[in-house]
């Protein structure tokens, strides 16, 4: 039988074990197609409270197993990972619209994300702190306790695993809320890889549900801690319901990256670089280069190449065809993408290419002659789009760079690296990569953003500790002291 054979999940919902969910049942809908694929449990602010109760009690006995055991759990998790890579590679092209080039790249990721957890739980968990008193005083990491995760439809199985991996492997347990276009991939997938593992009952839960679902992960009196990756209007009230209650929330949120050509950049690469930077995976994903700054001087060359190239990419259904782009994940989004560039055409904004669509296949697009209220240029487009605009000398590509309310990623193209990390310098954001597009990420390092792109630094490493775990003072004497009362 398959890792994800239907017969062990459809219409289910995973509650301490595979049951029918309150909330009924959704289609897994194939964007490419609409076919329906299968049918996915939908969890209800119910299912929630049970699922966050019986997590509670499980966490404690997985909190205090030995560190090699949770280790263990996480090992073969990242190996079977690669085991069934290519059945849930299926998944990720039919559910999520990903070519295979990028469902391989979530593959490979997903099992590294296991093997640096693994690697997590025998690292140092506190250190000796002097005392002006005679005893030993420690601070010592402890699991937070019952971890809640929201993930995206985007990039489904590393924008869940990446939170679920290093929360388990540190003693948590963890409600995961998958967003319901892609339960399957980003939830299905993750839950049978643990089942599978050796994971203990009712640790990790799987809860694909609606908004209201989502709300009620974040008040279960259980989770101390949200870990939220989507929309920045998302992410704001997930924050706001967080505080409410007094608990920590580690937002990954939205972004409109700027990508820097300076006016020695190597222009034969620079098209190809910007076109992955803006089309891969159809411009879904929270790191695509929204904005590309160039320098006046080469404008009008680059904006040649990146339309030459735009306009010979390949778009279709990625399960049949080879193509490069694949399908918008619904029509609603499809539609505010549309909207956004027809709106900036009907502003002054020139469409150098695409700009048009059949179904829910987009054409990668590149608009030039953009200002401050194009939309398309202003706004997170999360779509195929590459609005150009030009600046003049480096203050200004500085004063471009800086003007959003986002602080997510940066790419800067030059022939002086140490130019490119100067200008870096001036300009607030999570990540830069000097000669590289906007969209990287590895398991082993930091990621987040600051400002409208989210509370910073959490995936990868240390920052992974920090999120999940929280500092216990403890202390120590070898008698009790005398007290004056």
């Amino acid at each position: 039988m398959s890792l994800l054979d239907p017969s062990l999940w459809s219409g289910k919902a995973h509650i301490g074990g595979w049951t029918v969910p309150t909330g009924g049942s959704a289609q897994v809908i194939e964007p490419a197609t609409g076919e329906t694929l299968d049918t996915i449990g939908v969890a209800t602010p119910d299912d929630v409270a049970v699922a966050a109760e019986r997590a509670a009690r499980a966490q404690r006995a997985w909190a205090r197993s030995p560190y090699t055991e949770r280790a263990a759990v996480l090992r073969r998790a990242g190996d079977l990972f690669t085991r069934h890579a290519e059945e849930i590679q299926r998944w990720l092209v039919r559910e999520a619209g990903s070519i295979p080039g990028k469902a391989a790249f979530e593959m490979t990721t997903a099992a590294q994300e296991c093997y640096e957890a693994a690697a997590l739980v025998s690292r140092p968990v506190g250190e000796v702190l002097p005392s002006a008193e005679p005893r030993l005083s420690l601070a010592r990491r402890v699991p937070a306790g019952v971890v809640g995760v929201i993930a995206p439809f985007n990039v489904p199985l590393v924008l869940g695993i990446r939170s679920v991996a290093p929360a388990l492997a540190l003693g948590n347990a963890v409600l995961l809320k998958p967003d319901l276009r892609t339960a399957v991939s980003g939830g299905v997938a993750i839950m049978r890889v643990f089942e599978e593992a050796g994971l203990p009952d009712d640790v990790l839960h799987l809860l694909p549900g609606t908004a209201d679902t989502g709300a009620a992960l974040v008040a279960a009196p259980q989770v101390r801690v949200i870990s939220f990756t989507g929309s920045t209007a998302a992410g704001r009230k997930v924050g706001a319901a967080a505080a409410e209650h007094l608990k920590r929330a580690h937002l990954e949120l939205g972004g409109n990256s700027a990508l820097i050509v300076l006016p020695d950049a190597d222009l034969d690469r620079a098209a190809s670089t910007a076109a992955w930077g803006s089309f891969f995976h159809q411009g879904q994903v929270c790191m695509t280069t929204g904005r590309h700054l160039v320098h006046v001087s080469i404008a009008d060359e680059y904006v040649a190449r990146l339309a030459h190239k735009a306009e010979h990419l390949p778009v279709g259904n990625p399960a049949k065809e080879e193509v490069a782009l694949g399908p918008i994940i619904d029509a609603g989004q499809r539609d505010r993408i549309h909207g956004l560039v027809t709106a900036s055409v009907e502003g002054g904004a020139r469409l150098a290419a695409g700009g048009t669509y059949e179904d829910l296949f987009y054409r990668p697009t590149v608009l030039t002659g953009v200002t401050d209220a194009s939309p398309a240029y202003a706004q997170e487009v999360f779509g195929p789009v590459a609005p150009v605009r030009a600046f003049s000398d480096f203050d200004e590509a500085v004063a471009l760079a800086t003007a959003t309310p986002y602080g997510l990623s940066l790419g800067i193209l030059t022939a002086d690296v140490m130019r490119g990390l100067d200008l870096a310098e001036r300009i607030p954001t999570g990540l830069v990569h000097i000669n590289d597009q906007t969209v990287n990420d590895e398991a082993v390092a930091p990621f987040g953003g600051i400002a409208a792109s989210g509370t910073g630094a959490r995936f990868g490493g240390a920052s992974n500790i920090e999120a999940f775990t929280e500092t216990r003072w403890i202390t120590a004497r070898a008698s009790q002291p005398a007290y004056p009362c």
